[in-house]
C-alpha cells in the first residue's frame, strides 16, 4: 500500500484544520524607539517602515496597535549624546523624559502591556552594557548597582516588565532582590538569558545611536559557536528570579530556542531583531522575495521553534495580515 501524506493537504481547510503551528497577534512584543521632544516622527533610515516617535506620537501609534490586537510593547529610549556619561545617570533621573512618557503611556493605556530595556548602552559615553574601566575591561559586579538603579526607576513609572539586555552576571538575582526590597514584587523580569554577540544588531544601534566607542560586547555576549552554554545562562536566570527566558537573535538562533523550550518551564521569548527585519525588507524592496509571504513564513519558524514569545519590528505589519 503506498502511503500518501499529500491527502492531508490537497485543500486549504484540511491544511488548516491539520496545521501544528498557528500565529497569533497574542504572540508578539512591537518594539518602540522613544525620542524626546513633540511632534517628531522620525525613520531609521536601514529600517524601513520603523520610526522614532516622540511620546505624544507614540500614545498614536499604540493606539492603533491596539485596535489590530498587539497588546506588548518595549519602549527603547534615543538618548541625545548631550545626556550621556560613563555612569549612565541619566537612567535612574525621575525627570528624564523617557520615564516620565513610561508613566505616561501606562496611564493612558493600563490594558497595555509595556516592557522596558535595562542595559546601560543608551546613556553611556562608551556604548556599553556595563561600567568601562580605564583599561578597557567591563566591571561586571559594579556595573549591578546601576542596572537595578534603572530597574527600580522603570518600575515607578508602571510598567510591566523589566528586560535586562547587559548580559551581566547575577544581575537577574540582583534586580529581583531591589524590586522585590522596594515593593515591585509583582513587576515581572525578562531576561535576554542567551543574548548572542551578533553581526545582526547593526540597525538597531543605527536607531539608538548606542554602538559601542571603542571594542566590541564579546566578553558578555554570548560566543554565537554555543549552543549548549545556554542552558546554564537559562538555569542561572531561572533560579534568580526570571519570569521569562530570551532568546536574541531569533532566526540564526532557532536551534536555541529550540533547546531552551525543552528544558525549561518558564515562557521562552525570541527577539526578531533589526537586521533580520531590515535583510527582508531590502530583498523584497528589491523584487528578490514577496516580503509578507516571508515576513509570516520566518514569524512562523521562530513560533514552530518553540517561541511563546516574538519580539518583533514586523508586528504591526504581521497583525494586519493576521487580521486581513
Amino acid at each position: 500500500m503506498l502511503i500518501r501524506p499529500r491527502r492531508n493537504r490537497k485543500s486549504a481547510a484540511i491544511r488548516e484544520m491539520v496545521e501544528e503551528t498557528t500565529l497569533t497577534t497574542k504572540d508578539f512584543i512591537f518594539p518602540l524607539f522613544l525620542l524626546e521632544g513633540q511632534n517628531k516622527k522620525v525613520e531609521v533610515s536601514s529600517m524601513p517602515g520603523i520610526y522614532r516617535f516622540t511620546v505624544d506620537l507614540m500614545l498614536k501609534e499604540i493606539e492603533e496597535c491596539l485596535k489590530l490586537g498587539i497588546k506588548a510593547f518595549d519602549i527603547f529610549p534615543v538618548v541625545e549624546e548631550k545626556h550621556k556619561d560613563k555612569m549612565a545617570t541619566k537612567s535612574a533621573d525621575e525627570n528624564f523624559f523617557y520615564l516620565k512618557a513610561l508613566k505616561e503611556i501606562k496611564a493612558k493605556f493600563p490594558e497595555a502591556c509595556i516592557m522596558t530595556d535595562v542595559a546601560m548602552d543608551p546613556y553611556s559615553t562608551d556604548g556599553h552594557d556595563g561600567i568601562v574601566d580605564e583599561n578597557g575591561n567591563i566591571l561586571n559586579d559594579e556595573t549591578l548597582d546601576v542596572l537595578a538603579d534603572m530597574a527600580l526607576a522603570q518600575a515607578e513609572t508602571g510598567i510591566d516588565i523589566i528586560g535586562p539586555s547587559d548580559m551581566m552576571d547575577g544581575r537577574v538575582e540582583y534586580i529581583r532582590e531591589v524590586l522585590d526590597d522596594n515593593g515591585f514584587e509583582n513587576t515581572s523580569i525578562m531576561s535576554y538569558c542567551a543574548k548572542y554577540a551578533s553581526a545582526f544588531y547593526g540597525p538597531f544601534r543605527d536607531a539608538l545611536d548606542s554602538a559601542p566607542k571603542s571594542g566590541d560586547k564579546k566578553t558578555y555576549q554570548m560566543n554565537p559557536a554555543n549552543k549548549y552554554e545556554a542552558l546554564i545562562e537559562a538555569e542561572l536566570d531561572a533560579q534568580e528570579g526570571a519570569d521569562f527566558l530570551m532568546v536574541k537573535p531569533a532566526l540564526a538562533y532557532l536551534d536555541v530556542i529550540h533547546l531552551l523550550k525543552e528544558n525549561n518551564e518558564l515562557p521562552i521569548a525570541a527577539y526578531n531583531v533589526s537586521g533580520e527585519y531590515s535583510m527582508i525588507k531590502a530583498a523584497a524592496e528589491r523584487g528578490w522575495l514577496d516580503g509578507e509571504a516571508t515576513m509570516m513564513e520566518s514569524l512562523l519558524s521562530i513560533k514552530r521553534a518553540g517561541a511563546d514569545v516574538i519580539l518583533s519590528y514586523f508586528a504591526k505589519e504581521a497583525a494586519k495580515v493576521l487580521k486581513g
